[in-house]
Formats: structure tokens, sequence, C-alpha cells
């Protein structure tokens, strides 16, 4: 027989040595319990479980040998089960304790309505607006070249403010567009803390269309009648000579005339008109079109990304027009906010019996040129006609909804009374 201190060692190894499997199970039986039916088993039983599962293990690993098992060993057998025994009871509370402090009932919709820290809100004219900023550096998505220093700069120095009362997913997704929007990124990571912190991961644009196209769509470039406000990125629903079908906006090209800032270069290059092919590459911009980040309404040059079918039907539609569908809450007032900071609103007119505009067209009277101010919608006789064209008659008595700037609008005001 080894000396004391000796034994006491071999024991102690041997009871670490058995004991891992049955502390193991102990933690998940004492997690298990408490975490779905809030019961908590008792310590006896639990041991006594530890003690057979110990058992089986030491057989297991060769410690059932009568060299080990011997009146002589004793001591260290004994010491081993006390490790058992502490090691079980120990893992057992261990997991009673994590499993009566874990939230019970974690559900995806419940992480999904999340929301910004109150501490972080800053109330603006009544409602909660919360600043987002990055923090950290910015970091590189696998399989994507790495971004430029200068780029990286410019993306940790964005600031963005938003309704505080929206969810951290949907914040997240607004902030990942805008960056898109921004600085033409092929793709975008982004996580929100409930301070408002965001870390970002991004891929560094690209020459071409490719990376924007999804597998099965195609880009094509056609002359449409857009509304005020779309921009690359934007969900639209097309009608092309009658046909309605959704598309994605990838670019806006108008006459560089145009009221719209043409600053930047959000918008995407006009794409080639293909017949189907699986990707198309950017077409050189002409020196007297200007790609803009937002469209100013009307007529322009737009390239969509589309299906194989939808791709044909527009590529031999005469008449195409856009609707921009809405993405996510309160887009509306993001729309309303960006053509205020471009110094642009919406008045409704009616139009007087003696107003030069009854018994002509849009486009005969200039409305556009002459006036300055862009007609959205006119109600004649109770009916609404979105995105009137240059040839849509005005009539004394039918109402016009009208955007343009302040001064404009007070001109076209009295012209139209």
């Amino acid at each position: 027989m080894a000396s004391l201190p000796v034994e006491i060692l071999y024991g102690l190894y041997l009871g670490v040595l058995t004991g891992l499997v049955p502390s193991f199970i102990a933690w998940l039986l004492g997690f298990g319990f408490k975490y779905f039916t809030g019961i908590t088993i008792p310590g006896l039983g639990v041991v006594g479980l530890g003690v057979m599962i110990a058992g089986l293990n030491g057989g297991l690993l060769a410690l059932a040998d009568p060299s080990l098992t011997g009146s002589a060993n004793q001591l260290r057998l004994t010491v081993a089960l006390l490790v058992v025994l502490m090691g079980t009871l120990y893992a057992h509370g261990q997991g009673d304790k994590m499993g009566a402090s874990l939230p019970r009932r974690m559900t995806l919709r419940e992480l999904t309505k999340r929301t910004l820290s109150a501490d972080v809100v800053e109330l603006v004219g009544g409602r909660g607006q919360a600043r987002i900023t990055v923090v950290g550096e910015i970091g590189d998505i696998e399989g994507y070249p790495p971004l430029p220093a200068a780029l990286r700069e410019a993306i940790r120095a964005e600031t963005w403010t938003f309704p505080a009362d929206l969810p951290l997913v949907e914040l997240e997704s607004r902030v990942a567009a805008a960056l898109r929007t921004e600085y033409d990124l092929v793709e975008v990571s982004v996580t929100l803390d409930e301070r408002a912190r965001a870390t970002v991961s991004a891929a560094p644009p690209t020459s071409g269309l490719s990376k924007h196209l999804k597998p099965g769509e195609r880009a094509v470039s056609v002359d449409a009648l857009v509304p005020t406000g779309a921009a690359r990125g934007d969900e639209v629903t097309v009608l092309a000579d009658g046909e309605r079908f959704d598309a994605r906006l990838l670019g806006v090209v108008e006459d560089a005339g145009a009221d719209a800032g043409t600053s930047g270069s959000a918008g995407e290059p006009p794409a080639a008109e293909t017949d189907g092919g699986d990707e198309t590459t950017g077409a050189p911009v002409a020196t007297s079109e200007a790609t803009v980040p937002t469209a100013t309404g009307g007529p322009a040059r737009v390239t969509l990304a589309a299906g194989r079918q939808p791709a044909t039907t527009l590529l031999a539609a005469d008449d195409v027009r856009l609707i921009v569908e809405s993405r996510g809450s309160r887009r509306e007032f993001e729309l309303v906010g960006l053509l205020r900071r471009t110094g642009k609103r919406f008045r409704r007119f009616t139009v007087g019996a003696g107003s030069e505009l009854a018994g002509t067209t849009i486009g005969e009277a200039g409305v556009r040129e002459i006036h300055g101010v862009i007609v959205l919608a006119i109600r004649h006789d109770g009916s609404w006609s979105i995105a009137p064209r240059g040839s849509h008659a005005v009539a004394a008595g039918d109402d016009l909804l009208v955007v343009g700037g302040k001064a404009d609008l007070d001109a076209f005001g009295e012209v139209a009374a």
C-alpha cells in the first residue's frame, strides 16, 4: 500500500475521471426540470443516479480491476466516491440555479420586438428619435475583397436618425439599406444594440451589376415614368402596356438639368438592354445625363431587375410606369422628410373656372417647365389619376396634388385659382 498522500491523490484522480459524466448528466437533469417544469429534482435521487453512472463509467474505463478494488485500496476508492458525490451535487445545484434564472419561453417574435433603450431616445417635435452611430472597426465580409481605408473611415463617421419606437431588427435593415445606397456596397451586415450603437461589416462596391442581381434576375434599362423620391433598391410594381409585375429598381438616370441634386453616385449606372442574359454590365452614361440618388419624378431612364419573362415584356413595352412599394413601417414619413430636406412641399389645388389651366393638358400648360412643379395626381369627377402624363387633360373643378418648392407652389396656386 502506498503512503497516505499518494492514496488520497490517487483517489482524487479516480473521482475526477469517473465523475465527469455523472456531473454533466446531473447538470442536465437539474437545468431541464427547472427550466421546463419549474420542479427541482431531489438531490438524493441525483446522487444515487450519479453513483450508478460512475460505477458504469469506472467499469468502461477498466477501473474495476481487482488491483484497484482490493481491500488495500479502500482509501482511494472512498476518496473517489466522495469526489463523485460532491461533483454530482454541485453540478445539479448549478443546473437548477441556471434553469431558474434563464428567461422562459423566449421566442423569435419577442426577440424581434426589442427596441432601443429609453436612455438614448430624444424628443423632437413630440416624437421620440434616436441617433445611431457606428462603433468599433468596420469588418470585412468573407468572400469579398477588403474595404479601402478611406471607405472605412467614411462609414465609421456616419450617423443616422430614426424613430425610436422601431424594433432593432427594422433599424438594422434601414441602416444596412442606407449604407448600400450611399456607398454602393455589395453586401452589408449591421448589428445594433439597445444603446443605438451599430457594428458594421461590409463588402466594397464592384464595377458591374452582377452582385446586385439575384439568381434568375435580368437587368433591363428602359424609359419609364418614375415617382418622386424613387431610389436604388426600392421594390416597385411595374405597369407595362397594361401588364403588371414586380421588379427592383437598380438605378435612375435623369437629365442633367433636373431639379434633384446630382452629387454623389448612389444610383446605379444604366445597363445595356438584354434579351434575357444572366447579367448585364454597366453602360457608359452620356454626358447629357446624370445619375441621381433619388428621382425628382417624371420621365427618366431606369434600370430594373426582373425575371426573364417580365424583362422580355419590358423591352417590348411602349408605356412603362413605376409604383414604389412601401418598405417597413412609417415609410411615408421618410418620403416626406426626404422631400423637405430638398426644399420640396406637397399642396393640393382646385382648378378655378377662370384658370389658364382649365381646358388644357399638363404638357400644354408647361406645369413642370414653366411653373417648376410636378403634378402627382389629378382628381376628376371623384376619380384619382396617379402620375398623369403630359397629355392628361385638366378641367375646371379638378383637384391637383402638386409637389415643388414653396415659392413655386405659391405662384402655381395663383395660376390654378
